[in-house]
């Protein structure tokens, strides 16, 4: 899946270093679940609304693909390469594929505005909406989402911080944005649910319940949890990279 449909060396002295090539499997598992996808959006994300400069040093220190390749690094350290083998031909099954049809077609057809706009006025059935939401917690959507807008968010504001001359460590920099956590997640989590009701509004809904199955199984979990057990570190260990 993914709307979201989430990374290589450190950068030493900030330049970046040579990466091994990816293992396919790996590689091809971080594509289908959608984290490749997710990490690939992370630059043009923390650069959006910032000063000229800025941007510059985000551009150096996340560059996406020593950014994506420390990601994967990461979680496949964590995981042997015959879960991730389970994982890809879970997630290139016929089902899969048909679900990820359905979700690119949403990009293309421009009526999940007026949807959600629909949405407020009439919700939808309880039984459907408890099947997206047991997708989106087996997928792990909205918590990547959440992850993500986060760490950016995060990485901004020690940015801007830093412009106003003032320091700040990790640990300080996570204290004071906590805050935030609550209403990405809420906020994240509305979007997440609109798309998926909308999505998948023409699939049956013993289909969408055979899907979020697929996403419950022990080696495509694995793949989500470890994907976002890494990100904020992939993140900090960026940050600590900005000068």
């Amino acid at each position: 899946m993914r709307l979201l449909s989430l990374f290589a060396l450190l950068l030493t002295l900030g330049l970046p270093a040579q990466a091994a090539p990816l293992d396919p499997t790996l590689k091809r598992a971080l594509e289908l679940a959608g984290v490749q996808l997710l990490c690939e959006q992370t630059p043009a994300l923390l650069q959006r609304g910032m000063s000229a400069a800025q941007q510059k040093q985000l551009a150096k220190a996340f560059a996406a693909e020593p950014l994506c390749a420390d990601l994967a690094k990461r979680v496949a350290a964590e995981l042997p390469k015959a879960q991730l083998s389970e994982a890809v031909a879970l997630l290139d099954s016929p089902l899969a594929k048909h679900f990820t049809e359905a979700e690119r077609a949403v990009g293309a057809d421009g009526g999940l505005p007026a949807y959600r706009t629909q949405l407020a006025q009439r919700p939808p059935r309880g039984e459907r909406l408890q099947l997206v939401q047991r997708l989106d917690k087996a997928a792990h959507t909205t918590e990547l989402a959440t992850l993500l807008r986060y760490e950016v968010g995060k990485t901004q504001a020690l940015l801007s911080l830093r412009g106003r001359g003032e320091t700040i460590d990790e640990k300080t920099l996570g204290e004071q944005t906590a805050a935030q956590i609550a209403p990405i997640r809420a906020s994240s989590a509305s979007g997440v649910e609109a798309f998926m009701l909308y999505a998948y509004r023409q699939s049956p809904s013993a289909q969408l319940a055979e899907y979020a199955a697929l996403y419950e199984q022990p080696a495509v979990r694995a793949v989500l949890e470890a994907s976002a057990r890494q990100l904020p570190k992939v993140f900090a260990a960026r940050r600590a990279l900005l000068k």
